[in-house]
């Protein structure tokens, strides 16, 4: 299968299955091509294609057997794609053969330095700072869900300001509680539910990621944008509270 529009590779992935890598000048255009490439298939999804998974610069399609083989996929992919001459008569509504979606913006509130989810100190130690300024860097940035994976509802989001990106732990830990705000090399993340886990932890989010009724659901999505803001302990458990009565 040779590539084209942004799409620069493609690789079989077993007897069900294609891989498709996306080009981009950096992780976040490339993601964000993965974004526009799964919107624009669920919009027009065939009953043969099973499943779309993306990550970081690729997405996994897993096609019907036996209503479909990978021509045909290659050529479902295909048609999502518009002539340049086309595109460009069209007021920005498509963009590199696609089209443009919609990011949802979440902001998430955060209780920072929770006693059983906190290690800002150590964080701060290690980067040079205060754990008041490990908050605020990682506080005011906004992120990009690049993957949804691990867990059900756990995104990895990016990039954290460097001057608070710090490795994963040399021994995880067996038990990390569900809603924990974590930072590994340059990702942040939250964990919907408890969990091993190797990150480093910086409070607790009352926020539900990830739902089962009335069916699953993840609430981040790739290619959607997260930012976090800083809540004091009366307020997580208010909104712990009223999150469980809404549920």
């Amino acid at each position: 299968m040779q590539p084209f529009g942004t799409i620069r590779r493609f690789e079989v992935a077993g007897v069900d299955g294609v891989i498709a890598y996306f080009a981009g000048s950096d992780i976040f255009q490339a993601n964000k091509r993965v974004g526009e490439c799964v919107q624009a298939c669920l919009r027009d999804k065939p009953t043969w294609l099973k499943e779309v998974v993306p990550s970081y610069d690729s997405i996994l399609f897993i096609y019907d057997i036996f209503a479909a083989d990978s021509h045909q996929l290659y050529q479902f992919l295909h048609s999502l794609y518009e002539p340049v001459s086309a595109i460009n008569s069209r007021s920005n509504e498509y963009q590199s053969g696609q089209i443009q979606p919609q990011a949802t913006v979440h902001n998430l509130p955060v209780w920072y330095g929770a006693p059983n989810a906190n290690d800002l100190d150590i964080i701060a130690v290690q980067r040079g700072l205060t754990s008041q300024q490990v908050i605020e860097l990682h506080s005011q940035a906004t992120y990009q869900v690049f993957a949804v994976g691990f867990a059900p509802g756990f995104a990895y989001l990016g990039e954290v300001d460097e001057r608070i990106a710090c490795p994963r732990l040399t021994t995880p830990r067996a038990k990390v509680p569900a809603g924990a705000v974590a930072i590994a090399d340059t990702q942040t993340a939250v964990y919907p539910s408890e969990s091993p886990g190797g990150w480093n932890l910086l409070g607790l989010c009352p926020s539900p990621l990830f739902s089962v009724n009335p069916q699953p659901h993840n609430r981040l999505q790739v290619g959607d944008k997260v930012s976090f803001y800083a809540i004091d302990e009366s307020q997580y458990h208010s909104l712990v509270s009223e999150n469980s009565h809404a549920s």
